[in-house]
């Protein structure tokens, strides 16, 4: 549940857009603009006291003003989290780890934020966030008609998506009212839906506080994904606006957000069974994933990134442990790969455990029998899940090779600095170009040199080269391996260790010295000798090699799971459907509850103050206590925010969530929030591909823990002043 640029990676590579049908209250990530569409009796007798007018309107203020998602460098197009505005002056809530790397990037070792926390005790003091973005729904419309319409069977893909781009372009600009607002069209049900979605998009974020990680990140990678959990994980920031209230780049006279709708916090706390909410921006889901699909996960592409997580950790986590700089500075990459790692070894663990395979394979028996049973035109499903799983098959060995080279050479830095010489390369060899074009680019890579030397860890890159090297030989085989490898044998006996000093004492890009001095003198003969210019085309050959098939087999599952779904649909017109999750505004709902994990265990729903304080190990970074907070508990000076004497700081719902949910409201009945969501539970780690009612729990930090935090440890009570306290 961690913002994580990797798997935004993994998104664009193996997303699928599907859909799954509504068996039960807990399951659903529901559009809002449908949420008339529910059993609206059921959903008020769980405990609801709104009106849909009151979650949903164009109209009014509503509770969806208030859900924000968080962006930097994409918006709107997909949100890194979610947060909630509890002030009428801009304030909003999110998760610590969301605001994880921004908090790093203000860390010094004389300010590090990461280890003692920040307050901001005045406006003055809140920090700006360069490229970070807050968005708000304006509306949301169906173009389903429209696009569908103008679309045939016989068209390709690609002349699909002109078509569909002939379309929106027109809707798109006018909704978009002469750039007031931002506006995204997205497909839903594999391209059996479209939806266009106009937001207004706020550019001036700041930080205005966090606890310190021994408070919200207590727990560390241990703790990550596991009930009971013990994790204050919030921070807080302020959304800004230009005087006139429209959105507007940093500036001094920039003002706190008025927003339309700010959500009340509630003090009332909650029981078993109560009626909860979930708003926010789920990333993606694979809900509709065949058991072809279920094999391939487990067989090949989560090996293949467990096998490269862990191998880019291992050589991150011995620099950061032997110095504190490097420890800040890679301080958030570390905790995303680490969480994204944790959680494919927990997906597939739960796909095995949960025999989700064999789940698959029923719903494809049924509909495999109501294919045979129906006339024309519903035979032109007849061969989707043999089409399905030959493509499937097609990837098979494709998979780990064009992992390993795509990311895992992403994370040898150097190799992004010869990527981005590549153009001055060809402008060499190609005889045309003017001499004032090649300096126009030499000048520009001079900066490029400044901004890259300034940050580079030289014995990080070269461990990391070593151990993505021995990574691909140990796991490929000799017809995957990259050409370099040809060299390693005939050159160098091998050795990859004797290789890579080579490309490091001789290349340009691995020193600004030599690399400043070819800028000076550029010269193609330079670059065609470079070992590190060869290394980056060996790599990209290789990875073009294996991304045309990969991108075929993908776009033949793409095409036969469109079908699939419209199938189901067809086959089941009376269930429900909600899409699978796309970064779009979504809502779930269910209620407060415990869980049974396995034979004669049982897990309660909270946690309380009291199970940070058995955790303590002064010994282990994941499990420092504040010495603050031990004072507090030890007086039970928990304020308005304890029960009876307690200091709840976690809970669980069966509301149903995934990445980019994190920092979500979680709100009751009557609209007030009660928690933000923060992770998924170990046991239900499949329940992306798979929700399991009976395990499947999202785990909430107490809204009365954070404002505990606030007020009592940080003494930051006039940021509890703003908000309205329901008691």
């Amino acid at each position: 549940m961690k913002k994580y640029l990797f798997s935004l990676i993994l998104t664009v590579v193996f997303g699928l857009n599907q859909s799954i049908a509504i068996e039960r209250m807990d399951e659903g990530m529901w559009l809002p603009m449908f949420v008339e569409r529910l059993n609206w009796t059921d959903i008020q007798k769980m405990g609801l006291q709104l009106s849909p007018e009151e979650l949903y309107s164009i109209n009014h203020s509503s509770l969806k003003d208030a859900v924000v998602g968080l962006a930097e460098g994409s918006a709107p197009s997909g949100f890194f989290c979610t947060g909630e505005i509890v002030s009428d002056k801009g304030l909003m809530l999110t998760n610590h780890h969301c605001a994880y790397d921004l908090i790093q990037r203000h860390s010094t070792i004389e300010h590090d934020y990461l280890t003692n926390g920040f307050w901001a005790m005045n406006l003055e003091d809140e920090i700006p966030n360069p490229g970070v973005t807050a968005s708000f729904l304006v509306r949301m419309e169906d173009l389903t008609e429209q696009i569908l319409s103008q679309l045939t069977d016989d068209m390709t893909q690609e002349d699909k998506n002109v078509k569909i781009r002939e379309i929106t372009e027109p809707l798109k600009e006018a909704a978009s009212e002469e750039g007031k607002y931002d506006v995204v069209v997205k497909s839903f049900y594999n391209g059996g839906e479209y939806y266009m979605f106009v937001y207004q998009t706020f550019k001036d974020v700041r930080l205005v506080g966090a606890p310190p990680s021994s408070i919200g990140k207590f727990g560390g990678d241990t703790d990550n994904w596991m009930w009971p959990r013990h994790t204050g994980d919030f921070s807080i920031l302020r959304v800004y606006s230009a005087p006139d209230g429209s959105p507007a780049e940093y500036s001094e006279e920039n003002i706190p957000l008025k927003p339309k709708h700010h959500l009340p916090v509630s003090l009332k706390g909650y029981e078993k069974d109560d009626y909860a909410m979930i708003w926010g921006f789920p990333g993606n889901t694979e809900r509709y994933l065949t058991s072809y699909g279920i094999e391939f996960a487990i067989n090949q592409k989560n090996p293949a990134i467990i096998d490269l997580l862990g191998t880019i950790l291992e050589v991150m986590k011995t620099y950061m442990d032997a110095d504190e700089a490097t420890r800040i500075k890679y301080a958030s990459d570390y905790a995303g790969l680490a969480n994204a790692w944790k959680y494919y070894i927990g997906q597939t663990r739960g796909l095995k455990n949960l025999d989700v395979k064999s789940k698959k394979e029923r719903i494809e028996k049924d509909f495999t029998k109501w294919m045979s049973r129906s006339a024309a035109p519903e035979n032109k499903y007849i061969d989707v899940l043999k089409n399905m799983e030959v493509a499937y098959e097609g990837m098979t060995d494709l998979v780990t090779p064009f992992y390993f080279m795509a990311l895992g050479s992403g994370n040898v830095k150097f190799v992004g600095l010869a990527q981005q010489t590549a153009p001055l390369q060809a402008q060499l060899a190609d005889a045309k170009n003017k001499k004032t074009e090649i300096e126009i680019t030499v000048e520009s890579l001079r900066e490029v040199s400044k901004a890259f030397f300034e940050n580079y860890d030289f014995p990080i890159d070269r461990d990391m080269l070593t151990a993505m090297l021995k990574l691909y030989q140990k796991r490929l085989t000799v017809e995957q391996l990259p050409s370099v490898f040809t060299t390693i044998s005939e050159k160098f006996n091998d050795n990859i260790e004797d290789y890579v000093s080579y490309v490091f004492d001789n290349s340009i890009f691995t020193s600004k010295e030599r690399y400043d001095k070819f800028l000076d003198k550029p010269k193609q003969k330079k670059l065609d000798k470079d070992p590190g210019a060869a290394l980056m085309k060996s790599l990209s050959e290789g990875i073009m090699r294996y991304q045309a098939a990969i991108a075929q087999g993908q776009s033949d599952v793409d095409k036969n799971m469109r079908l699939f779904i419209a199938g189901l649909r067809a086959m089941n017109p009376e269930i429900k459907y909600y899409p699978d999750a796309n970064s779009t505004l979504r809502f779930t709902y269910g209620t407060v509850r415990d869980y049974y994990p396995a034979d004669a265990v049982h897990y309660d729903y909270i946690t309380q103050l009291e199970g940070v304080m058995e955790k303590e190990d002064p010994s282990n970074d994941e499990f420092i206590v504040d010495k603050k907070l031990k004072e507090l508990f030890a007086s039970k000076d928990f304020g308005q925010y304890g029960v009876d004497g307690k200091m709840i700081v976690n809970f669980l719902t069966t509301t149903d969530i995934t990445g980019g949910n994190s920092g979500s409201p979680v709100i009751n009945g009557n609209g007030e929030l009660i928690g933000i969501a923060f992770d998924g539970n170990w046991e239900a780690m499949s329940g992306d591909i798979a929700f399991e009612p009976e395990l499947q729990r999202t785990i909430n930090v107490d809204i009365r823990y954070v404002l505990f935090i606030i007020d009592k440890f940080a003494g930051a009570k006039h940021l509890i002043n703003e908000m309205t306290l329901v008691k």
